[in-house]
């Protein structure tokens, strides 16, 4: 899931050496030598106070410090983000990091960041305007409106709407009422470039002020209108450190999502570690739940940062795994994330 990445820390000793200078044996140059070689000491010692200064700060800071004598450059912190759930599908807290294996290409990794806070997020909200919304946007409308009551007060939101183009409504904003205003008097008209606005939304949403990104797509219908096409999209979501969840609103009689409309959806959300929903289009109290879920969801998460041992790979995909080790009681837990990350030869 329930998204990218940061540099490392570059961690950097330097300690220069004192080297004997040999004089002539003149009293005046032994005196001379003498001078200068308490000076070269003093200048020495204050280096080396400094760089002691500043990996007693980096300790203090959180940032790795590694018994290995080699120093790895150009490298990238991973952020994974994982939902826990129990069998009835409540929201699992309060772990530790001590209960989560972390894998990558199936080997083994030290988790250098560990984080269960309920922390904002940048989200943006791209959102359905096409003709084929017009019987729908007003329960749509009451379950977003649930879903922002329900999201973290520090979140910082914007609104992409989408019809036969996407067009970025509002932009990054705290305020809920704000965003939703620009939809209230909304008139539903025209096509569904649906690939358009989320690509446009996953380049958006990385100059967010929060490092936790996501993205909640609400559509009613599969892409009929786009630029940009499927696989083009894909590639870019596999390349973005956000999380995408998608509500895509069904009709029973005529459902534009069969087929692959679903699987679009259910694709780019899973590959994330978001997750996608279905409910009816005339079922508001399902619209609500769902909305009110989502919200809950982005506020109950664990946070994961890793250094990747393979630094030497071309670019390629790496593969994903976290494992769970509860405490006894708790029984079979589940786990939504993404399931890995594309990394680039440097």
């Amino acid at each position: 899931m329930r998204h990218g990445f940061t540099r490392a820390f570059l961690v950097t000793m330097m300690v220069a050496a004192i080297v004997p200078i040999n004089f002539a044996v003149s009293q005046e140059n032994k005196n001379a030598a003498l001078q200068a070689q308490s000076d070269k000491q003093k200048t020495d010692s204050a280096t080396d106070d400094k760089a002691s200064v500043a990996k007693a700060d980096d300790v203090k800071s959180g940032k790795p410090q590694s018994q290995d004598p080699r120093v790895i450059l150009n490298t990238s912190i991973v952020n994974i983000t994982v939902s826990v759930t129990d069998s009835y599908g409540r929201f699992v807290t309060g772990l530790g990091k001590d209960h989560f294996d972390l894998f990558d290409d199936k080997v083994k990794q030290q988790i250098a960041h560990f984080s269960d806070e309920d922390a904002p997020v940048s989200l943006g909200i791209v959102y359905d305007v096409s003709g084929s919304m017009k019987e729908r946007i007003n329960r749509s409308l009451r379950a977003l409106r649930r879903f922002i009551e329900t999201s973290h007060e520090d979140d910082d939101i914007f609104l992409i709407g989408f019809n036969d183009r996407a067009k970025l409504v509002q932009d990054f904003t705290t305020s809920g009422d704000q965003v939703m205003n620009h939809l209230t008097l909304v008139a539903p008209k025209g096509n569904t470039a649906l690939y358009d606005a989320a690509y446009l939304a996953v380049e958006k949403v990385t100059e967010g002020r929060h490092n936790k990104k996501a993205l909640l797509i609400i559509s009613d219908g599969q892409d009929n209108n786009s630029r940009y096409t499927y696989k083009e999209l894909r590639n870019r979501v596999k390349e973005a450190d956000v999380q995408i969840y998608a509500i895509g609103i069904t009709d029973p009689a005529s459902d534009g999502l069969a087929g692959f409309g679903r699987s679009v959806l259910e694709e780019i959300t899973r590959m994330t570690g978001g997750r996608s929903f279905f409910p009816n289009a005339y079922n508001e109290p399902e619209l609500v739940e769902i909305c009110t879920r989502i919200a809950l969801e982005l506020r109950h998460q664990y946070s994961f940062g890793f250094y990747p041992t393979d630094v030497t790979s071309e670019a390629k995909w790496h593969k994903v795994q976290v494992k769970v080790n509860p405490p006894k009681g708790l029984g079979r837990l589940s786990l939504t994330y993404r399931d890995g990350y594309q990394s680039f030869k440097r």
